[in-house]
Parts: structure tokens; sequence; C-alpha cells
């Protein structure tokens, strides 16, 4: 296999990663506006994922920088193609670094409900922007033979790309409440769980959407039916099973659940990728090929023994950090770090 072809398969495993985890962040973060009754309960909700929050981004800036490396050709038509939405993420994942960080620094409610709002808007506003950048991507973008990118606002913001964007949000918001259920005690605990059941349809509604959708407004089914449609259906068998675990309170397989149904869509979304980085609504003879994207040999080469070396130590330290910070928080004042 070309060493560009692994590249391609590992920065889809680090946008997985990422979404899998900074995914029950984001749940996390919009569920201090809908779940927590008063400070306490922010601070516990916030304070479940207080230890891991930005690890779980470290993910995403590896991704950024492989794509950088590897695929240069990629990252600078992604980058300078969808130069507002990024701004606007980046503002977004800053905003709510600054308000775990400041929120609890002045005794003002006035002080506190503004980087309340802060954290639920950097929350809301990621896994939308992400929902709308992987259904572009497959959709396809008007890119010339030199690519370059013209896309106007409906090439972004279309009935397709904003499908993509609310499943994200909501597949976020459910995997964050299983994970406060996981992470918490008494009311709390199953006031979540009560949440999630709640948020459960509406979720599964939009996730059939997009899948429909994705048939409808894509080449994707057409190109890569043979591996897509067992996956959906697996992604739709998994979502009918979390009924079930919700039903019987069973939280780690719920979470489990969640996490593996939005593992299928973000690998799914690579897998109709390929064998092109970006898609090019302008003309099939336009489409960035994988190899047309990539650096040279050598720089993958030396980029791939670095990568061997040290993923599995960042692995490693990742399953130990949570390992450390297992355990269910009290609500005890005194272990509250935010």
């Amino acid at each position: 296999m070309p060493l560009s072809d692994i590249w391609f398969i590992l920065i889809g495993v680090l946008f997985t990663g990422f979404i899998f985890l900074e995914g029950f962040d984001f749940g996390v973060g919009m569920s201090t506006k809908f779940l927590a009754r008063n400070d306490l309960e922010k601070r516990v909700v916030m304070n479940t994922i207080g230890p891991v929050w930005d690890a779980n981004e470290v993910w995403l800036i590896t991704a950024g920088g492989a794509m950088f490396a590897a695929f240069p050709h990629w990252y600078a038509t992604a980058f300078s193609g969808f130069y507002l939405p990024f701004v606007v993420l980046l503002l977004a994942f800053i905003i709510r670094g600054v308000a775990f960080e400041f929120r609890n620094k002045v005794d003002s409610k006035a002080w506190v409900k503004t980087w309340d709002w802060a954290v639920f808007i950097g929350s809301i506003l990621p896994p939308f922007l992400f929902g709308v950048f992987f259904t572009s991507l497959i959709r396809g973008l008007p890119i010339d033979g030199d690519m370059n990118m013209y896309a106007s606002f409906t090439d972004f913001v279309n009935v397709y790309t904003v499908i993509g964007g609310v499943t994200f949000v909501l597949l976020s918001y459910l995997h964050g409440l299983l994970f406060i259920g996981l992470k918490t005690v008494d009311e709390l605990r199953e006031r979540a769980n009560t949440a999630a059941r709640k948020v459960y349809a509406l979720t599964g509604v939009f996730l059939v959407l997009f899948i429909i959708f994705t048939y409808l407004d894509t080449d994707a089914f057409t190109d890569h039916g043979a591996i897509l449609i067992p996956l959906y259906s697996l992604a739709v068998i998994l979502y009918g099973l979390l009924f079930f675990f919700l039903k019987t309170k069973r939280e780690g397989l719920s979470f489990t659940m969640t996490g593996l149904v939005l593992i299928i869509v973000m690998a799914n979304f690579f897998i109709a990728l390929f064998p092109n980085v970006m898609i090019s609504s302008m003309d099939p003879a336009f489409n960035m090929s994988i190899a047309e994207a990539a650096s040279g040999e050598y720089s993958l080469k030396i980029m791939t023994i670095v990568a061997f070396t040290m993923v599995p130590i960042v692995l490693a330290y990742t399953i130990w950090s949570y390992y450390v910070f297992r355990k269910r928080l009290t609500g005890d004042k005194e272990h509250l770090e935010y």
C-alpha cells in the first residue's frame, strides 16, 4: 500500500478519534445549559471532563498537522476555501477553553452567566461546523484544475450540510449525556439518563435523514455502496440497540453504542472520499486524488517512522489519564477544579 494511502487512513483515524472523544466533551458543554439546575451542578457537569477536555483536542491538532505535512495541497485548498467557517470554529474553541478557566475567577452572577453562555456556544458550534465540513467534502465543492476552490454560501449551507451539522450536534449531546450518567451520582445521574432517553428519538430521526440525504445528494453509495450500506446498516442496528440499553439503564453499553455510531459515521466520510481527498462539483477530472495531494515519498517515510514511534506513547498516556480519573464525581466542592 502506498504511504500516501496509509496517511489518508491515519488522518481518518485521528479525526474519528477526535469526534469520539471530543463528541462527549461537546455534549457535556451543551448539558450545562439544559441539564444542570444550579451553579454546583454546572460545576459538577464541567468537572466530568475537567481532566481530559484539552487532551482530547490534541487529536484535532494532530490531524490538522498531519494534513499539512502529508497532504499540503489538501490542506491549502480546504483551509483557504473554508477560511471563514474555520475562523468561527477556532473562536469557538478559544472562548470555550477560556470559559472553563475564567468562570469561577470572579464572584459575580453576570460574570458567571457570561462564561456559561461561552461554554454553551463553544460546545454547540464545533460539532455543527464539523458536520457541515465533512458533508460538504463528500457532496463536492467547486474546485478547478489548479486546486482552487470557488465555493459560495449555498455550497456550505444547504439542506444536506445543515442536516449533517444538526446530526453531529444531537449525537454529541446524546453522547455527552451518557458520559455524565457514567461520571455522576444520585439525582444528576438519573436526570442525565432521563434526558438521554428524551433526546433519543429526535437524534434517531436526524441520523436516518442524514443517511437518506447522503444517498440522494452525493455519489457515495454509487461509488462505495458495497462498503457503506453494511456500515450504515450496522450504525442503525447499534442505534436500535441503544434504545434497549437506555431502557434497561445499562450506562456503559449505552455510551459504547453512541461512540460506535459516531465512529461509523466519521469513518464513512473517509470511505466515501477514497481515492480522493476532495471532490470537485465542477468536473470529476478536477477531483483532488490522494496521490496528487500528497507530499514527496521521503517526507512521508520520515513522518511514518515518527508516527509509529510516538502514537503508541500518546495512546498509552490517553488510556492512563482516563484510568486515573475514572471515578464518579460526588459534588464535593473541594474536588471541583472548575
